[in-house]
């Protein structure tokens, strides 16, 4: 019987735990989504006031605020971005793939590898030439990755 009653105490401990920390990101998720996501990209600092932003995100359009500036120890530029309104954000947004952040982050890494290489760089497809569980595992984390920019 104690340890039922120690079971329960713990578990609902758990609980409330994980709600405190649910809300605390929602009520700060107005200031997160004002938040700046920067990308370090292997180009001279003056590139992109000549040439202007990298299509991916100039496709955003004015939904987003970009800048840019010198890398620190001049190793390239730091081109970032921000979303200009924070509609749609939240944990529901991002679980649901759903968040504009993810696509002001997708952006980012495309305009990267656009500037660096001259061309969007895509994970091979498909990860293995079996339908095996490993095969499945890692086609869901890339497919993951693409919208959070980490696996």
């Amino acid at each position: 019987m104690k340890r039922a009653i120690v079971v329960v105490m713990v578990t609902a401990g758990a609980v409330a735990g994980v709600v405190r920390r649910l809300r605390s990101r929602s009520a700060s998720h107005g200031a997160e989504s004002g938040r700046w996501l920067v990308a370090t990209v292997n180009r001279p600092p003056g590139e992109f006031d000549r040439g202007g932003v990298p299509d991916p995100l100039a496709r955003l359009g004015d939904h987003v605020e970009i800048r840019t500036a010198e890398a620190p120890g001049g190793k390239g530029t730091e081109l970032a971005a921000r979303l200009r309104e924070a509609n749609g954000t939240g944990t529901l947004a991002r679980l649901t793939g759903r968040d504009p952040r993810q696509q002001v982050r997708q952006a980012l890494r495309e305009a990267k590898s656009l500037a660096e290489t001259g061309e969007v760089m895509r994970p091979d497809a498909p990860p293995t030439t079996r339908p095996t569980v490993g095969g499945r595992l890692m086609g869901l984390a890339t497919r993951r990755a693409g919208g959070e920019g980490r696996l």
